[in-house]
């Protein structure tokens, strides 16, 4: 199985919080952070996600951070969630009802990172630290965790590269990224480019509007008509939903070539199985989730980041950040068994449905 290694630091997985902090961190918070010492755990805690389009929000991402945070607290925390369903107005909205309800932290993985911001800065008006989650909010946050996510594009392009082998040389790639609002896409897009320019000649290039699969699949319509069928030899796709309608959009013109994606969707390790998708990016979402938690508990109640983020980052507004990244899988047939399988992510009997029991039992999965 092969594995690639992000910038973090050892033992940024299995966090422990700590009550003591830095006089640079804490500053003029300290008042504040006074305060939320004296809740204990009796925290309130809002959590926004962006969208269900996508199947890891609703069946990891929230249960997840809603286990830890009880975890942390004696079970004595509560949990108010949201979803955006991609609406970057609506998102703005439910940040300033939390604000209203007085949520003592913030956990928010934004629908558009620049729009967001005016209400982060009403949040940290309000005394309420912000935690971005999975996309890089701007504003005045005071946490960050994810991937790294230039990685996560630089592992897709290397994918399609392997896949391709001399093919590389003899046709055009499309490439299918993510939504324009979403800062992620912009950093799998950097990464993609700097593991696919000057091997392979892009014929197409999209922007999917909210990351929407149909949308992907009417792009790449586009770039069939426009490209020809017999000059496509590989689609870089960000993620396994928009691969989906990709692959939809290639089979009905009769062309098969290797797609990758990202975020090991159930629909999308299946078409692993089979071969339709060449690969997706296996982001554990345990150690994600387990990481906001840890950050929102430690904010709401006043203690120091110190043994929980271990980086920083920057985004436009907020310069160094505190965060954890976490590793990534290329994720292929090989290693289905030891990824997703292993980690309890889905089980044998929920892959190998039906039709994709064949191929399941020829690549041995158990």
């Amino acid at each position: 199985m092969r594995r690639t290694a992000v910038a973090i630091a050892a033992g940024a997985m299995a966090v422990s919080l700590a009550a003591c902090g830095s006089a640079a961190e804490s500053g003029d918070k300290s008042e504040a952070s006074d305060s939320a010492a004296k809740k204990g755990d009796a925290i309130k805690v809002g959590l926004l996600l962006p969208e269900n389009q996508t199947a890891r929000y609703e069946k990891f991402d929230k249960p997840l951070i809603e286990k830890k945070v009880k975890e942390l607290t004696n079970n004595k925390a509560e949990v108010v969630y949201a979803n955006a369903k991609q609406d970057a107005s609506l998102q703005n909205q439910q940040v300033d009802t939390m604000v209203t309800n007085k949520v003592d932290v913030l956990i928010l993985d934004a629908v558009d990172a620049k729009a967001i911001a005016g209400s982060v800065k009403k949040a940290k008006e309000a005394g309420i630290p912000v935690v971005a989650y999975d996309r890089l909010a701007e504003g005045p946050i005071d946490a960050y965790t994810s991937f790294d996510n230039v990685t996560v594009g630089k592992t897709q392009g290397e994918a399609l590269l392997e896949a391709l082998g001399d093919k590389a040389k003899k046709g055009q790639i499309v490439m299918m990224n993510g939504s324009s609002t979403d800062p992620n896409a912009a950093q799998f897009k950097e990464g993609a480019h700097a593991a696919l320019d000057g091997k392979v000649k892009v014929g197409r290039e999209y922007d999917t509007k909210e990351w929407k699969p149909e949308n992907a699949n009417a792009n790449m319509e586009g770039a069939i008509s426009a490209l020809g069928k017999d000059k496509i030899v590989g689609v870089y796709s960000a993620n396994d939903g928009m691969a989906g309608g990709i692959i939809t959009a290639l089979k009905a013109a009769g062309i098969k070539v290797p797609v990758t994606g990202q975020d090991a969707e159930l629909a999308g390790v299946q078409r692993i199985v089979t071969g339709e998708q060449f690969m997706s990016v296996y982001k554990p979402y345990a150690p994600e989730a387990e990481a906001a938690a840890e950050m929102a508990v430690a904010l709401a109640q006043g203690k120091s980041l110190d043994s929980v983020a271990k980086d920083t980052v920057d985004s436009p507004t907020t310069k160094g950040v505190p965060s954890v990244l976490v590793p990534v899988v290329s994720l292929t047939q090989e290693n289905i068994n030891d990824t997703v399988i292993k980690d309890g992510v889905y089980t044998v009997e929920e892959i190998c449905t039906g039709k994709y029991k064949a191929a399941c039992d020829k690549l041995g999965l158990k």
